[in-house]
């Protein structure tokens, strides 16, 4: 079976395949949900969803740095990465052996793209079609409900150098669905910011996300120092950057925290 994937490669994959290593947190719980696990051989050691995951299968090593001894041991027939959680000399390595099917995702419409041709690529179609429409349903509520203007929200990826999620990523794309308007808009992709350039955007929200970096609550006097008049929330990063069935809980999430920061 030829398939394109959404960096437009060509991957000659069998039909179905049944031994698949995902090297992507977010499309492991998908292949999951999908009711593919007795067919996924390899996860990355941050694949926590289902917890059994990491039992079930071989870990082959982080996103960034593979160990291609346990990947050709577990012999897979598709492998299934990411254009920005993975790294290109890996996947380029990885792609001279086996069908590496990889996916490109800077917005919910490429999202449910990935979902729906994961479903093709495995045969799962009757179970990625109805989880792709739910998905879009609830964000469709979701935009429905949004009436207010769309306030400020500088959105926080790590801490040492301070950096945040601006324009062309899945964040910035799922702040907007949030009704926010990223404050670092202006910049692309992960920008490190000073604490100068903050103040002096003034943002009427600050998130400090769970996870790359695991902000927590003691971390909120350190931003509100910085700026004093923002609301400052330690938010899901889970539900803000993983673009597989997780989605299923974002739009719902986000619909509570528009209501708990008083955005509407």
């Amino acid at each position: 079976m030829v398939q394109t994937d959404q960096m437009g490669r060509r991957v000659v994959v069998p039909f179905p395949p049944q031994r698949i290593i995902s090297l992507v947190p977010s499309q492991t719980e998908l292949l999951f949900d999908l009711g593919l696990g007795n067919r996924v051989v390899g996860v990355t050691k941050f694949c926590i969803y289902p917890p059994t995951a990491r039992h079930s299968a071989s870990v082959i090593g982080g996103t960034k740095n593979f160990d291609f001894a346990k990947i050709k041991a577990a012999q897979p027939d598709l492998i299934i990465g990411n254009k920005e959680e993975n790294y290109q000399e890996g996947i380029a390595q990885l792609a001279q052996h086996f069908p590496v099917w990889m996916s490109d995702i800077v917005d919910l419409p490429a999202a449910l793209d990935m979902i729906r041709r994961v479903g093709d690529l495995t045969a799962k179609t009757q179970l990625a079609e109805p989880l792709a429409a739910e998905i879009k349903h609830s964000f469709d509520k979701l935009r429905l409900a949004a009436a207010a203007p769309l306030a400020t929200a500088a959105y926080f990826i790590w801490r040492k150098p301070y950096m945040v999620a601006a324009s062309g990523t899945f964040i910035d794309d799922m702040l907007r669905r949030a009704g926010f308007r990223n404050a670092f808009a202006g910049l692309g992709r992960y920008p490190e910011i000073t604490p100068e350039q903050l103040a002096r955007v003034a943002p009427a929200h600050i998130f400090l996300s769970s996870e790359p970096y695991p902000f927590g609550e003691k971390h909120v006097a350190e931003f509100q120092e910085m700026c004093p008049a923002a609301k400052i929330q330690v938010v899901d990063g889970e539900l803000f950057s993983w673009y597989g069935s997780r989605l299923r809980l974002s739009a719902a999430y986000f619909q509570g925290l528009r209501q708990a920061v008083g955005t509407e």
